[in-house]
């Protein structure tokens, strides 16, 4: 029991090694987006096959476990919510990823709107910290938390979605960049799905179950007119 015990440490310990990596990619590449820095984007694509590698690894030590402890109740809902979560993470690293390549080949001058892509960045990098924190120390309440912030960030990602249709519509040389962009805020607005995920996963680790209400949701997006194609 004391050697299963640590297995399940073990593993809880490589999915939170993971879910550092997947907050540090992210900040790099916020960080690179910020600074229009394509040298620091280039070294978050270096640590991809990392992420990759990791989780990987957490699928395969829970798969051991799985065979061979054949786990119950609580340790079952352990290895599970270790599975998920890991390939949670190993998403939010491909959305770190995909920002810091569009990064690259973005053309950017410094004119856009990258304050308001960043601050939409923190906001869902704060929302996985506190997802895994949740995780961590098995705390329900900071999970529901966390899941109840996803209709802000929906919030946030609509106005930005707004702001970059209005910026491509009044120079019409800014569609290449502001569409760049628009992929750019729609991954990090799944990053915030991402990190409701693992809250979702944690409340079903603590209680058993999932959260019963309806995830609030606040993303307008898909009833966005342009102002070019209303009049």
């Amino acid at each position: 029991m004391r050697s299963f015990n640590q297995e399940l440490d073990g593993l809880k310990a490589q999915v939170m090694s993971l879910g550092r990596l997947a907050q540090e990619q992210l900040n790099g590449a916020l960080d690179a987006a910020g600074k229009l820095d394509a040298g620091l984007a280039k070294r978050i694509l270096q640590r991809e096959p990392e992420a990759n590698r990791m989780a990987l690894d957490i699928d395969q030590f829970a798969i051991r476990l799985l065979a061979l402890r054949q786990p119950v109740a609580n340790d079952l809902r352990a290895v599970l919510s270790a599975l998920r979560m890991a390939n949670e993470l190993e998403r939010v690293c491909d959305y770190a990823a995909d920002l810091a390549e569009r990064l690259i080949t973005l053309r950017a001058s410094g004119e856009e709107p990258m304050r308001a892509l960043g601050d939409i960045g923190r906001f869902a990098v704060l929302m996985l910290k506190d997802a895994m924190d949740a995780y961590e120390a098995g705390n329900d309440r900071q999970a529901e938390d966390v899941w109840s912030r996803d209709k802000e960030l929906d919030r946030r990602y609509t106005e930005l979605f707004r702001q970059l249709l209005d910026y491509m519509i009044k120079d019409t040389q800014r569609i290449s960049v502001g569409t760049q962009m628009l992929f750019m805020a729609r991954d990090i607005e799944r990053v915030g799905d991402r990190a409701t995920n693992i809250a979702e996963d944690v409340c079903y680790l603590v209680r058993g179950t999932m959260p019963q209400e309806i995830r609030p949701k606040a993303d307008a997006t898909r009833s966005i007119v342009s102002p070019a194609k209303s009049t």
